[in-house]
C-alpha cells in the first residue's frame, strides 16, 4: 500500500493506493482561508498539519489494516505559500499563500535587483511567488524577518513535522524563485537578492527519491512499519501530471481546481517569461514542464455559488449537457488578479453585456466561459509550437460534462475527462511515494488514467466561440484602468 496527500488550499486530501495502482479508499479534511487585507490570502500552517494527520486517522479508523501496510508516502502541495519558521522550528506568522497579491511592489524591486532573474528562475517576478513575499515582510515586518531561520513550501512544513526533516523537492522549489531551475539546485545568487542565504533553505531531492523517514511517534499512531518513506513529493500540478502518467514531452492536461493550469511536460529548460509562463522542474529527474496559470478557475463558479446561495450543481443543472453557442454576458475571472498572460494582481473580475432580461442562466454560462476563454489565453501563451493537440481535464471542474464541451469548443481540441480526475496530484503524490520506496521504473507505475468520456470541438460552435472569444478579450484591456 502506498499514501499520498495533497495539501490544497480549501483541504487536505489523501488516498490509499495499493499495489496494482487502483485507490483503495480517500479522506479529506476543510481547510479555511484568512484574508485579513485587500488582496492578502493566509493560512495557519499548523491547520494544514492537524487536517493531514486528522485525514490519515480516518483512513487509519476505517482501513487499519491497509494502513498498516503502507510502504512508502508521497506529498502533494500548493505551491508558493511562505512558510516562515524560526530557530525553534515553529511558524513566526501566518503562511502568505500563492493567491496573496500584496508584493507587486516587491515583485519589481526583485526584478530590479536580479536582473539574471529571468535567465536563472525562468519565470517574472510574480506576487503569488515565495520571494517576493520574503521582500515584503523585510520591509513591512522587519522583527519577523529578523527571525527566519527557514522558510519552508506548505508540503515541507508538513513533512516536516511528519519527519523531523527539512526536506524539498524540484518541482515545489521551482515555485520559490530561488531555484536555478535548469541545474536544479538552489540559487545563491536569487537569495542573496531577497537577504537569505542557502542555510535558510531546505534540503533539496527529486520528487521520486526518498525524502526522509516517518517518525515513530505517527508509525506507532497508525500501526505501520517503522522504516516508511516520505519521498520528496510534487507541487499540486507537477503531482497531478504524475497522478495522470504525463511524463513524456509533449504530455498536457488542463486543471479547473480553484486554480486553473493548462500543462505542458518538457524534456529541457524552457523559460518564456515574455508571455508570463512559468517554466518549472518536474518531479521526476530530467523532465521539466511549462504552465499557463489563472489564479481563479473553479473557484469563479464557488464565488458564483456563494453569492447566489445556491449549490454549484443546482447552477449548473438547468443548462443541461451542451448549449447552443455562447452566453451574451461576458465574465473576467480575474477575481483574485491573474497570472499568464497578463501578470496582473491588480486585475479584477467583470460582468459586460448584461442587460434587464439577463437571467441567471446566461450568467452561470458566462462564468464557465469565462474561465475557458482565460485557458485559451494560456494555451496561446504557451505558443504555437506546443504541439497541444488534446488535453486531459482533471480538478472539480471536471466533474461538469457541459464545462467540458465548453472548453472543447473554445480551445478547439478534444478534452478528456478521466477516472480519478479530482484526486489527481493525491494519487500523483502516492506513486511518488511507492517509487521512493521500491526505486520501480516510473514509465510502470507513472501510467495514464482511464477516460471516462471524450469532448470534441463542435463544428456548429467553433466560429460563434472564436468570435466570443475575440470579443471577449477587449474586456481586459478596456478595464484595467477601472481595475487600478
Amino acid at each position: 500500500m502506498y499514501l499520498g496527500m495533497d495539501i490544497g488550499t480549501s483541504g487536505v486530501k489523501a488516498v490509499l493506493v495499493n499495489e496494482a495502482g487502483a485507490i483503495v479508499a480517500t479522506a479529506a479534511r476543510e481547510l479555511a482561508l484568512s484574508h485579513p487585507a485587500p488582496l492578502w490570502s493566509e493560512q495557519d500552517p499548523d491547520a494544514w498539519v492537524d487536517a493531514a494527520i486528522g485525514a490519515i486517522d480516518d483512513l487509519a479508523s476505517v482501513h487499519p489494516s491497509d494502513v498498516a501496510q503502507v510502504r512508502g508516502i508521497g506529498l502533494s502541495g500548493q505551491m508558493h505559500g511562505a512558510t516562515l519558521l524560526g530557530e525553534d522550528g515553529r511558524p513566526l506568522r501566518p503562511a502568505i499563500l500563492w493567491n496573496d497579491g500584496r508584493s507587486h511592489t516587491e515583485c519589481k524591486e526583485l526584478e530590479a535587483r536580479c536582473p539574471s532573474l529571468h535567465a536563472i528562475a525562468g519565470n517574472l517576478a510574480m506576487p503569488g511567488f515565495t520571494a517576493p513575499k520574503l521582500l515584503w515582510v523585510a520591509r513591512h515586518e522587519p522583527e519577523i524577518f529578523d527571525r527566519v531561520a527557514k522558510v519552508l513550501l506548505p508540503k515541507a512544513y508538513v513533512r516536516y513535522r511528519l519527519t523531523g526533516e527539512m526536506v524539498e523537492d524540484m518541482s515545489d522549489a521551482a515555485g520559490t524563485l530561488w531555484l536555478d531551475v535548469g541545474q536544479r539546485r538552489w540559487s545563491a545568487v536569487l537569495l542573496h537578492a531577497t537577504g537569505l542565504d542557502l542555510h535558510h533553505m531546505p534540503r533539496l531531492v527529486e520528487g521520486s527519491e526518498i525524502g526522509a523517514a516517518l517518525a515513530g511517534e505517527f508509525s506507532k499512531r497508525w500501526g505501520m512499519a517503522k522504516d516508511v518513506m516520505v519521498a520528496g513529493g510534487a507541487g499540486d500540478c507537477a503531482a497531478s501530471a504524475i497522478g495522470l502518467g504525463a511524463i513524456t514531452p509533449g504530455d498536457a492536461f488542463l486543471s479547473l481546481g480553484t486554480s486553473g493550469v493548462v500543462f505542458r511536460v518538457t524534456d529541457s529548460f524552457a523559460p518564456a517569461p515574455a508571455s508570463a509562463v512559468h517554466a518549472f522542474c518536474h518531479a521526476l529527474p530530467g523532465l521539466w514542464h511549462q504552465m499557463g496559470v489563472m489564479l481563479a478557475a473553479a473557484a469563479s463558479l464557488a464565488w458564483l455559488s456563494g453569492v447566489m446561495a445556491t449549490p454549484a450543481a443546482a447552477l449548473l443543472a438547468p443548462l443541461g449537457g451542451t448549449v447552443r453557442g455562447p452566453s451574451p454576458v461576458k465574465f473576467l475571472p480575474y477575481l483574485d488578479g491573474e497570472r499568464t498572460p497578463h501578470n496582473d494582481a491588480a486585475a479584477s473580475g467583470a460582468f459586460a453585456g448584461l442587460r434587464g432580461g439577463t437571467g441567471r442562466d446566461q450568467i452561470v454560462q458566462a462564468v464557465l466561459e469565462g474561465v475557458a476563454f482565460a485557458a485559451r489565453d494560456n494555451l496561446a501563451a504557451l505558443g504555437n509550437a506546443s504541439g497541444i493537440t488534446e488535453v486531459d481535464l482533471v480538478g472539480g471542474g471536471s466533474r461538469s460534462a457541459l464545462w467540458a464541451q465548453i472548453c472543447a469548443d473554445v480551445l478547439g481540441i478534444p478534452v478528456h475527462r478521466v477516472e480519478e480526475g479530482e484526486v489527481g496530484a493525491a494519487l500523483g503524490a502516492a506513486r511518488l511515494g511507492r517509487l521512493a520506496a521500491t526505486n520501480e521504473n516510473p514509465a510502470q507505475i507513472c501510467t495514464r488514467p482511464r477516460r471516462l468520456a471524450s469532448f470534441t470541438p463542435r463544428a456548429s460552435a467553433k466560429a460563434a466561440y472564436d468570435e466570443a472569444y475575440h470579443q471577449w478579450r477587449k474586456l481586459y484591456p478596456a478595464l484595467k484602468e477601472f481595475s487600478l
